[in-house]
């Protein structure tokens, strides 16, 4: 092996230590192509991959390093773990069998397989109770004849939001109060009714005098949120925004953030605007934080309502016919066109599928080379600069605006500037080194980017609230 392949790996783990995961990859990458017999490069650039979610790559090379040395327990551990993340424990379970086959007496490896056996079960007791038509959480739920406790010490919520209500929740979370469940129930009741109601993509224009503000994935980051609305200002009349998906999950902090983002959806419904994102979905707020914080912040039924207005949001905003605003990105089939997002009927699907339009709209990735090709994350596609232009010029729009992976400056412009990521979670589950952004669109629609670093918040560490150790690994 040469020295320089030797030092490039190196190189690599100093940027992995640095929390840089894109320097990491290029520099592993530039070692595997002077020396591909090695597997710790592989289970190395693996490792990278994980962190920036990129699951289908991170199995290619452990398979990659399994192949050069079967007995790398390192090898069959990171697979597992990158095939758990998109949600396929039972092929994990084998993964992780081998591990204890390899070394009986780690703990580690041991636990990890039976955490995993424990997530398989749980995932075959689900779908074993899955109901077609279940009735809604909001079945029996009485809001009239519920009490608020003469002690709770909040704003009081009438029939209609209000800003001192949201002046005071949002002081509330930052010192890790809650509001009264009733209030809980009737923000999300309020919203689920504007949302469902809203056509699958809303089309906006920004008046003369108005500000639009495009953020992206904020996973539970509230504190990164306070800061955002601190340096730009916060929702109205004449300053609206749009939370392009992922609000929750990861972050400890998801149902301040879902809460405080209906609270101005009900106050704004025409110039506050929400995306559903991939992590607007049943089986990745089980897998990812969200579901488990809502059952101890609150309850059950909150989550479930939670659930069902998740599965009514928008898929995509067009501003000002120029800008198409969805979570992931562009489409196999070369024929759709934004007609066909009008006319998508969400309501008949909740849950996205492993196919079809809305799994593309929520899952794709951008990549550089031309055409498609299979996903880094193992779910979805990848879609190349030519698809992009001809997706723009056929739907007359100047550019794409997605977000869905962190960017380490926290926005991007590829695709010769027709396709722009966003990224508005800064330090990343407090271990990726990246800014968080924002894109600012007046009338003129000319877009300014904006830049912000992450603030110190209270000692609870990202996906607290996981209910498998399986996914606070990753």
């Amino acid at each position: 092996m040469s020295q320089e392949a030797v030092d490039l790996k190196n190189q690599g783990n100093k940027a992995f230590a640095a929390g840089d995961w894109p320097s990491a990859i290029e520099l592993y990458s530039k070692a595997i192509a002077l020396h591909d017999k090695e597997p710790t490069f592989f289970t190395n650039r693996a490792q990278a991959y994980i962190k920036t979610e990129a699951y289908g790559y991170a199995i290619a090379d452990t398979t990659s390093a399994i192949k050069l040395n079967p007995k790398l327990i390192k090898a069959y551990y990171r697979r597992g773990l990158a095939k758990t993340a998109i949600l396929h424990p039972k092929d994990a379970l084998e993964d992780f069998k081998e591990c204890v086959k390899l070394d009986p007496g780690s703990k580690d490896a041991k636990l990890k397989l039976e955490e995993c056996k424990r997530v398989v079960r749980q995932k075959a007791f689900f779908a074993a109770i899955e109901v077609e038509d279940e009735p809604s959480a909001a079945e029996g739920l009485d809001l009239t004849s519920m009490i608020v406790e003469p002690g709770y010490d909040g704003v009081e919520l009438g029939d209609t939001m209000t800003q001192e209500f949201i002046d005071d929740m949002t002081e509330r979370f930052k010192i890790g109060k809650k509001i009264h469940r009733k209030y809980v129930y009737q923000i999300i009741l309020a919203v689920r009714k504007i949302v469902y109601d809203e056509p699958t993509m809303v089309e906006v224009d920004v008046p003369e005098d108005v500000q639009m503000t495009v953020c992206g994935d904020t996973h539970g980051q509230y504190f990164d949120l306070m800061e955002l609305f601190r340096l730009n200002g916060t929702p109205s009349d004449k300053h609206w925004y749009l939370f392009n998906g992922d609000f929750v999950d990861r972050g400890s902090w998801s149902t301040e953030i879902a809460l405080l983002l209906y609270a101005y959806k009900w106050m704004r419904p025409k110039n506050f605007f929400l995306n559903r994102g991939n992590h607007e979905t049943d089986d990745m707020n089980r897998a990812y934080g969200f579901e488990g914080e809502c059952k101890a912040k609150y309850n059950e039924r909150v989550f479930k309502l939670f659930s069902e207005s998740f599965s009514a949001l928008a898929l995509a905003t067009l501003i000002g016919k120029k800008y198409l605003v969805l979570h992931g990105g562009l489409f196999s089939d070369d024929s759709v066109t934004l007609d066909d997002i009008r006319k998508l009927n969400r309501h008949g699907q909740r849950q996205p599928g492993q196919a079809g339009l809305m799994m593309e709209m929520l899952w794709t990735d951008p990549q550089e080379e031309p055409g498609r090709g299979p996903s880094k994350r193992g779910v979805g596609m990848q879609f190349g600069p030519d698809i992009t232009k001809q997706f723009c010029e056929k739907n007359g729009l100047e550019a794409v605006i997605r977000s869905h992976e962190v960017r380490m400056d926290g926005y991007e412009v590829q695709h010769d500037g027709r396709c722009i990521t966003v990224f508005s979670a800064p330090r990343y589950c407090d271990s990726t080194e990246n800014r968080g952004a924002y894109i600012n669109i007046g009338s003129d629609y000319k877009l300014k980017f904006e830049q912000f670093d992450a603030v110190p918040h209270p000692d609870i560490r990202p996906m607290a609230y996981a209910q498998s150790s399986l996914m606070s690994s990753l």
